[in-house]
C-alpha cells in the first residue's frame, strides 16, 4: 500500500507522460529499450483503486479520476512514450513495458480497457490503462510504443484518435450485462437554491451561469416538497464527489448540498 501511495504522490517522477513533443530519445540519453521486463501480475486490488482514484495535482492543475460506462467515447490527440520510461514504475505501481499494449489516461480508472482508433488512417488497437497522463497540452491519451505502432503513429509522434471504453478491471465486456456496466455513480450536482416560485429559480440560475466555469452548467430541477411544487437550482457537470466538494469550498458554498444520481 505504501508503494502505491508513493507512486501517486510522485506521479511526476514515474509517469511517462511528461516527455517532449518531439519524442527524440537519441543523443546522449540512455536507451532503455533493451531492458527485459519480466511478466507481471496485473495490479487490480481495491487498495490500488482507492489510491489511484484520489484527486491529484500536476503542474498546479487538479485532476479528478472518474468513472465511466461501457461505450463512452472521447476524441482528441494521442501521443506515445517509450524507451526513456521502459522498465520504470507506472502510476499504479506496475513496471512499464513499452512492448505491452497499455496506455496512460488522466482520469479513467486503472485497468479500464479501451479501443483506440487512429482517425487519420482508420487503424485501431486495444489497450489497458495502467498509468496517469499525458500532461502536455490537450492530449487525451499516451500510448505504449507497441500500441502506437499498431495504429501507425510512432513516426509522426501525435495522432487524432477516438477512444472507446470497452471494459473494466482488465476485462473486455462481451455479454449484454457486461456492456451495461458503470463502475459507480458518476453524476454529481451542487444545489445552490430551492424556490417555490419558478421565477426565483430562474434568477439564481442566471446569476450562477455568469460566474461559473464553462465546463459546468446550471439547471433547474422541478420536484415536490410537502406536496407542493419546488424548483431546485443545481450546478451540474461534476464527475466525482471530491470535485463537487472542492467547487463548494472554492466558491463559498459550504452550506450547499451535494446530490449524487
Amino acid at each position: 500500500m505504501r508503494a502505491i501511495l508513493l507512486t501517486i504522490v510522485s506521479i511526476f517522477v514515474f509517469t511517462g507522460c511528461f516527455s517532449s513533443s518531439t519524442y527524440n530519445y537519441g543523443g546522449a540519453k540512455k536507451d532503455r529499450s533493451s531492458i527485459k521486463v519480466a511478466p507481471q501480475k496485473i495490479r487490480n486490488s481495491k487498495a490500488m483503486h482507492r489510491a489511484t482514484m484520489r484527486p491529484y495535482v500536476v503542474f498546479g492543475k487538479k485532476y479528478y479520476p472518474t468513472l465511466a460506462k461501457i461505450g463512452d467515447t472521447y476524441t482528441g490527440i494521442s501521443s506515445w512514450y517509450g524507451p526513456n520510461f521502459h522498465a520504470k514504475h507506472t502510476s499504479n505501481g506496475e513496471i512499464y513495458n513499452m512492448y505491452a499494449s497499455t496506455a496512460a489516461h488522466k482520469t479513467l480508472p486503472m485497468n479500464t480497457m479501451l479501443r483506440v482508433e487512429n482517425l487519420e488512417n482508420g487503424r485501431s488497437t486495444i489497450v489497458r490503462i495502467n498509468d496517469r497522463g499525458p500532461f502536455v497540452g490537450t492530449r487525451i491519451i499516451d500510448l505504449s510504443n507497441k500500441a502506437a505502432r499498431a495504429i501507425d503513429m510512432v513516426g509522426k509522434g501525435l495522432a487524432k484518435v477516438r477512444i472507446t471504453i470497452i471494459g473494466f478491471n482488465a476485462k473486455i465486456a462481451n455479454t449484454p450485462a457486461e456492456r451495461e456496466q458503470t463502475a459507480v455513480v458518476g453524476n454529481y450536482y451542487v444545489q445552490v437554491g430551492a424556490f417555490r416560485r419558478f421565477e426565483g429559480a430562474k434568477i439564481t440560475q442566471r446569476k450562477f451561469k455568469l460566474i461559473i466555469d464553462d465546463k459546468y452548467d446550471v439547471i433547474i430541477k422541478k420536484g415536490l416538497l410537502d406536496n407542493e411544487a419546488i424548483n431546485r437550482v443545481w450546478i451540474s457537470g461534476f464527475r466525482s464527489q471530491e470535485e463537487a466538494t472542492d467547487f463548494k469550498s472554492q466558491n463559498g458554498l459550504n452550506s450547499s448540498m451535494i446530490i449524487a444520481q
